[in-house]
């Protein structure tokens, strides 16, 4: 009786990532904890790259959109990831220092101290929305840690991979960063690898899928997911306000940001203030759309599609459409979506069930703010809620009685990129934090470390356990 032997094939670019991965574990084990000064010049020499690039990077980013604005690319990536090598290059050798903790009296005489250990390999898995950003932001923290990293890029970000991929390559050698590009059977390859942990942006259902892959390994995950964020609009609050603030957070990449505010409460009675001055803003930021280079495209056809369905969904529904089209141009041809208010909103619409991407905000209006953080609360937890307010004590009330990633009180958006401030979701809006010091804690680990001298004073407690120094620890110690 013979058998046939049935080898399992694996294609040559999963092979090759493997073979990636195994080549930074060897790297990352002959060097486990690298020198403050080495992480230092890790961050400078990335610095250097995206100060030298960042012409670049706006324009494979504007290739991947079709258009996409430069200053957006430059601002919101390019200058973010930039300060941030500044801030983990000024903080990380405070970090990295041991911290001191106490030992319990009846183990003395003994010191007790937490190390912060790189954790060796990190998976960086990173959207097409800020696809610089979200790569090289956890990058930035990675190697502040100590750690080496393999970052998969989206698909539909295929100019800016490639481009990162070459330019990472000139400054870290493959067994310490290296870009893997391509979607498909690679992506669900990459979130099975046996990284030392796996940071994720991207939607809520793909990271529960990362989240089940990881889980094959046991790797830890940080999920940075999205949902969406309320925003909420006091009745004192100017309304011009109010409108000026929502629209630069909601029509910045067009919307397709995460963290932008995805649905709104006003106050009964002021939608028609609040849309007049919507749309003066609008105009004022964009006279008009078409051929304005600093009006974002939706970004591929996909996308697109998704979008006008939820419009279509929303005004079958009932819903009223207000699009804020300077000169009414035709946007089909280029893959623009004008920016959209929609009011006589019910929750099931499609637009109120998903995330949801696009230059577009559903409109409630209310009478009492505790119906409004009711319904707020009766939905999956968002990663930011906004609320407008100038008054301190109201705020407190709103900020108490909610959860969320982020809060922010008259603003949006820029929370992002504040560099002492963790980034991060609760709930179903992600798991795990990074951004300030929870960027290098996040990627350490914490290695608790006790060390006593010669003298072994616990012997004297081991049994028989009648010695009379047993019944001076019950009395002592086993008391109320």
């Amino acid at each position: 009786m013979s058998t046939t032997n049935h080898s399992i094939s694996i294609p040559p670019d999963i092979q090759a990532m493997q073979d990636i991965l195994t080549q930074q574990k060897i790297a990352y084990n002959r060097h486990q904890m690298p020198t403050a000064q080495e992480r230092i010049e890790n961050l400078t020499r990335l610095r250097h790259a995206l100060v030298k690039y960042q012409d670049d990077f706006a324009t494979a980013i504007n290739k991947d959109y079709g258009n996409r604005a430069f200053a957006e690319t430059k601002i919101g990536e390019v200058l973010t990831c930039i300060e941030q090598t500044h801030y983990y290059s000024k903080n990380l050798t405070q970090w990295m220092k041991p911290s001191k903790r106490h030992i319990g009296s009846l183990h003395l005489p003994a010191k007790g101290w937490v190390e912060y250990q790189p954790l060796g390999v990190i998976g960086i898995i990173a959207p097409w929305n800020y696809p610089l950003l979200l790569a090289v932001g956890p990058l930035i923290c990675a190697l502040a840690a100590g750690n080496h990293a393999m970052i998969k890029i989206s698909s539909a970000s295929a100019n800016l991979g490639k481009l990162l991929e070459r330019v990472l390559a000139e400054i870290f050698p493959q067994e310490m960063v290296a870009v893997i590009n391509g979607g498909g059977a690679i992506s669900d390859a990459f979130s099975h690898l046996p990284f030392d942990k796996i940071i994720f942006t991207g939607s809520t259902e793909v990271g529960k899928t990362v989240m089940r892959a990881a889980a094959d390994n046991l790797v830890p995950v940080l999920l940075e997911l999205g949902g969406k964020s309320p925003a909420i609009v006091h009745s004192d609050i100017p309304m011009k306000d109010a409108a000026t603030r929502l629209a630069a957070g909601k029509l910045w990449n067009c919307g397709q940001t995460c963290v932008a505010p995805d649905y709104l409460f006003l106050p009964r009675g002021k939608t028609h203030e609040f849309v007049q001055n919507f749309e003066k803003c609008v105009k004022t930021m964009y006279p008009s759309l078409k051929n304005n280079n600093d009006y974002t495209s939706i970004i591929n056809d996909k996308q697109y599609r998704r979008l006008q369905g939820y419009l279509e969904d929303a005004t079958a529904q009932g819903a009223q459409v207000i699009h804020i089209n300077p000169k009414n141009e035709d946007l089909t041809d280029v893959r623009k979506i004008a920016p959209t208010l929609l009011t006589n909103v019910s929750p099931n619409m499609q637009i109120m069930k998903n995330e949801i991407f696009g230059p577009i905000i559903p409109i409630f209006e209310y009478d009492d703010i505790d119906d409004v953080l009711d319904f707020v609360n009766a939905r999956p937890r968002p990663l930011a809620l906004y609320y407008f307010d100038y008054d301190k004590e109201r705020t407190s009330y709103v900020a108490k009685h909610t959860h969320s990633g982020h809060f922010g009180n008259n603003q949006v958006l820029t929370h992002v990129a504040q560099d002492d401030l963790p980034f991060g979701g609760i709930g179903a809006s992600g798991m795990g934090k990074y951004h300030g010091p929870e960027g290098f804690f996040s990627f350490s680990h914490e290695r608790s470390v006790m060390s006593k001298p010669k003298f072994y004073a616990f012997k004297m407690i081991l049994p028989p356990f009648n010695k009379p120094i047993h019944k001076i620890i019950y009395k002592t110690f086993l008391r109320k």
